[in-house]
């Protein structure tokens, strides 16, 4: 959902001040009379993440008699459209789940600034920035990710690449491995955009980002460098030129995202899949449920750097799936309280452990172990010596841009629908920013 969407939010702004200057006065929770806190919480079927919310909550609800938890799990679109005609009404519940990228909510007074609810110092200072607005912080950034390239060891070998140490392919040897599959009868990159506005743009992103430098590439992000420039049009045509030779499934634009990981670990399986690293909250759990087979062989390459990158150790790092409280909730004393319990480094490595993603809950990684910490051990040497940028397209992008990064990047150029100059020309014209 673009922040174009969001004009109906300016309008009740004003009124909505009204509200947060003349909050309602409460009785103080007790065990005999707690407050109940509505949640409305997305990962309805990525199984680790949701134990680990419920898993707090109980422990919240133990230490708090005080405080009862009436906890929901909702698909991501449906809390959005949700939440866009609750907060209106006043109907919101006190705690919902957003991405930062949704920060209008903030702008425009709906939600509740967590700066003395939360111990901020609990959280990493970049997750901090995801969610500040006029200095204030307005979500408790529980997920965190990268970007990753995962692949299938077995089948890339078998083609006859071997990946380096680095884990990273220059561009004319990620075109031959594309070729290889191709020619093998097997899809080089998964990929499913039906229901996500993003991840058909990951593989662009990743290597506009180390083309440019980040520096470059946040000023192309924010229509401060043209989609004309030459190394964005050489990323282009290098990308349309993967496409027709059969980089993406056929099927891509009506595969959905939960559908793009199955199709690169089971059926019909792919060599290649350029996600972030939550792909983990749907691939590790049992088969049945989904995930990926037993003894998978699963890598993580670095993305590719084409000729003359400025930037080969770039990496894109999010903040995703957070928690915000509505600023006309009732029961702030319990929900402030809630969120807060999240905030330790226990909480966070319980996080990673059982999850295996990264969190904007500060950490300590030395102290992670279970059956998965091998995985977890290679997510963090493919991350070691990085250059961080941080924050993804749509977090950047407002408005008609966001609206038209969603159709052409994600959609119609890895569709093989549009030609580089076309979707160079389209951006510029709906993303350059006025002169200053």
């Amino acid at each position: 959902m673009s922040r174009s969407s969001f004009g109906w939010l300016r309008a009740g702004a004003a009124a909505l001040g009204l509200f947060a200057a003349m909050p309602a006065a409460m009785a103080q929770p007790t065990a005999a009379n707690p407050q109940t806190v509505t949640m409305w919480s997305h990962w309805p079927d990525e199984a680790s993440k949701r134990n680990y919310v419920e898993a707090r909550v109980r422990a919240f609800e133990a230490a708090n008699p005080q405080c009862r938890i009436r906890l929901s799990f909702i698909q991501k679109a449906d809390i959005y459209t949700s939440a866009r005609a609750a907060v209106r009404t006043g109907q919101a519940p006190d705690i919902f789940w957003l991405e930062p990228d949704e920060i209008a909510f903030a702008r425009n007074g709906f939600l509740e600034p967590l700066d003395r609810y939360v111990d901020l110092n609990g959280l990493e200072d970049w997750a901090r920035t995801s969610w500040s607005h006029n200095g204030r912080v307005y979500g408790l950034p529980l997920e965190a990710y990268t970007v990753e390239l995962y692949y299938n060891r077995d089948r890339v070998r078998a083609l006859g690449v071997e990946v380096p140490a680095s884990g990273q392919l220059n561009q004319a040897q990620f075109t031959d491995l594309v070729r290889r599959g191709v020619a093998a009868g097997i899809t080089p990159l998964a990929q499913g955009v039906a229901d996500r506005p993003f991840p058909g743009a990951y593989f662009l992103e990743e290597v506009l980002l180390r083309r440019l430098g980040p520096d470059d590439y946040r000023k192309l992000l924010t229509g401060h460098l043209p989609f004309r420039d030459p190394r964005v049009m050489a990323a282009m045509t290098w990308v349309r030129e993967l496409v027709d030779i059969g980089a993406y499934p056929r099927s891509m634009a009506t595969l959905k995202l939960g559908e793009s990981h199955y199709y690169f670990h089971t059926n019909p399986g792919a060599l290649m899949f350029p996600i972030a690293s939550w792909y983990t909250g749907r691939a590790f759990v049992p088969p049945e449920s989904g995930g990926q087979p037993p003894g998978f062989p699963l890598g993580l390459m670095q993305y590719p750097v084409m000729d003359n990158s400025d930037c080969p150790e770039c990496k894109t790092l999010a903040v995703g799936g957070s928690y915000v409280m509505y600023s006309r909730s009732r029961n702030k004393e319990c929900a402030g309280a809630l969120l807060n319990s999240f905030v330790n480094i226990e909480s966070g490595n319980q996080w990673m452990e059982s999850v295996l993603l990264q969190t904007g809950i500060r950490t300590d990684p030395s102290r992670i172990s279970g059956i998965n910490a091998p995985y977890f051990r290679e997510l963090q040497q493919r991350s070691e010596g990085a250059r961080f940028f941080i924050g993804t397209p749509l977090q950047y992008m407002t408005g008609r841009c966001a609206d038209t990064f969603q159709q052409v990047l994600n959609r119609a150029l890895p569709g093989g629908q549009i030609s580089p100059q076309d979707a160079a020309a389209q951006m510029d014209a709906a993303c350059a920013a006025a002169p200053q």
